[in-house]
């Protein structure tokens, strides 16, 4: 018997410790190489688990809501008898051996991948420097099932079966795109056959991007995002999110402070003491950005794109960084620089089940309006989905929050990490308001700017808001400023 066994990865790049959210298989259960057994939470986000090879589950070492170290084996994998009981139907006990051995010469160079020691259906993988031997001996213990009548002598000869159809596993490139767990299961929710994708990725590989373009030439755009929402893995949230039963007695109760929750109030306290933050704010009339709103979500043009007060927002911080662009910067404390950034990683502020996260739009100012609202829409959907990746939520340079959602005027925001500023919109209401002479009902809301004063002085904050403030008041500065 063999024994496989598979250990918590990093999968956020340093983090040191994962909470098993859910199982996905038990004991007894048989796995194929990329198959997902679990979803765990980081310090950062939910991450869904490939297991690296086949065989059938022995045992789960850790229970759900377990706190797990990086490095720590969390399942292990019983692989032998599969193996052992091809071998004599084959007829290729050698190549069998050769291929038993393999494993032990070759790690998983890639955080929850690895190699497949039986499967006849596995991606392609970059071999490792060093390790060229595994890319022949694989295909030959894959083609012999689907050749049982060749002579045992014959295996050798099946390594030149990855030259005609590129993937090395004897079959069609066409029966299995390419595609990582994570997009062949949003393929699956939206209802797309990936055989079906055009894929952009390095080497042929179907992405995220490439199936959502699926989806959008294939329903209505307008109904595109929908089946996200509505097929949006549960376990996720019901893991996380209930509480246990409190008796009518108690006084108190205790919640365990971890995940993201925990590293969030470690980059809020570490925020607040270390960049010298000031706020500023300003009240203001954006009557007419709401009727532009409005006026867009009724052009045929933009029909299938959500068109909202956020994504307006978001393109008048853009345009006032374009105007003032010493407030997209860094502090760099061990070089004692600024570091000023031509890109903008635009955050959006988002408020999730398991707690507040920052995932940002990269490359931000290089979007059109169009693209701008893609990205949002689909920034939205991962975070409720509780499916935000850690890189989504790296290298931010300026972050929105929109706390007017929750009949919130104003705050003072405490800065993300690494980040110069950070807006806060407060809700948009009928106010009375001076206009033109006359006391009118305006539609009114407050913005409040917080900035690190190491990089933003008060004179640059304020034109930088006040230029925000412009924008909205009036939008035709939307065009006449870009």
């Amino acid at each position: 018997m063999t024994i496989r066994e598979f250990k918590m990865p990093d999968v956020g790049e340093g983090l040191t410790e994962a909470e098993i959210l859910k199982w996905y298989v038990q004991p007894g259960d048989t796995v194929t190489d990329g198959q997902v057994v679990c979803e765990v939470e980081t310090a950062k986000a939910a991450v869904e688990l490939p297991i690296p090879f086949d065989g059938v589950v022995h045992a789960l070492l850790f229970e759900e809501g377990t706190t797990v170290d990086v490095g720590q084996v969390i399942i292990s994998v019983q692989t032998g008898p599969a193996e052992a009981a091809e071998a004599p139907v084959q007829e290729a006990a050698p190549a069998a051996a050769a291929e038993e051995a393999a494993p032990a010469a070759r790690q998983p160079v890639l955080v929850g991948y690895g190699v497949s020691t039986a499967s006849t259906k596995r991606r392609p993988r970059k071999a490792p420097a060093g390790a060229p031997a595994q890319n022949g001996t694989a295909p030959a213990a894959a083609a012999a099932p689907a050749a049982p009548t060749v002579p045992a002598p014959a295996a050798p000869a099946a390594p030149a079966a990855p030259a005609v159809n590129g993937n090395g596993n004897g079959h069609a490139a066409a029966e299995r795109p390419l595609a990582k767990p994570p997009v062949r299961k949003l393929a699956k929710d939206l209802g797309i056959d990936l055989a079906a994708v055009v894929p952009t990725g390095d080497g042929g590989v179907v992405t995220r991007e490439d199936v959502h373009a699926a989806a959008a030439a294939a329903i209505a755009p307008q109904a595109a995002p929908a089946p996200v929402a509505a097929q949006a893995p549960a376990p996720a949230v019901t893991a996380a999110a209930p509480a246990p039963a409190v008796p009518a007695s108690a006084r108190e109760t205790r919640i365990p402070v971890k995940g993201v929750r925990k590293v969030t109030a470690q980059a809020m306290v570490g925020s607040a003491f270390t960049a010298p933050h000031v706020t500023e704010f300003i009240t203001l009339d954006v009557t007419r950005t709401m009727k532009l709103v409005q006026e867009l979500k009724d052009d045929p043009d933009l029909a299938g794109l959500r068109i909202n007060p956020l994504l307006l927002i978001a393109k008048a911080v853009l345009i006032a960084i374009r105007r003032n662009p010493d407030v997209n910067a860094s502090w760099d404390e061990a070089a004692q620089e600024i570091v000023l950034k031509h890109y903008v990683n635009l955050g959006i502020a988002a408020a999730t089940p398991r707690g507040l996260i920052v995932p940002n739009i990269k490359d931000a100012h290089a979007k059109s309006l169009g693209e701008l609202s893609t990205s949002l829409s689909e920034l939205v959907a991962t975070a409720r989905e509780g499916k935000t990746s850690p890189a989504d939520m790296q290298n931010g340079t300026i972050t929105i929050t929109n706390v007017g959602v929750f009949g919130v005027d104003t705050g003072t925001p405490i800065l993300n990490p690494g980040e110069s500023a950070i807006l806060a919109v407060g809700a948009i209401k009928l106010q009375p308001w001076v206009h033109k002479g006359k006391v009118k009902p305006r539609q009114v809301t407050t913005l409040a700017l917080s900035f690190d004063h190491r990089l933003i002085d008060g004179e640059l904050g304020s034109k930088f808001l006040a230029d925000i403030a412009a924008v909205l008041e009036h939008p035709r500065r939307l065009i006449t400023w870009a």
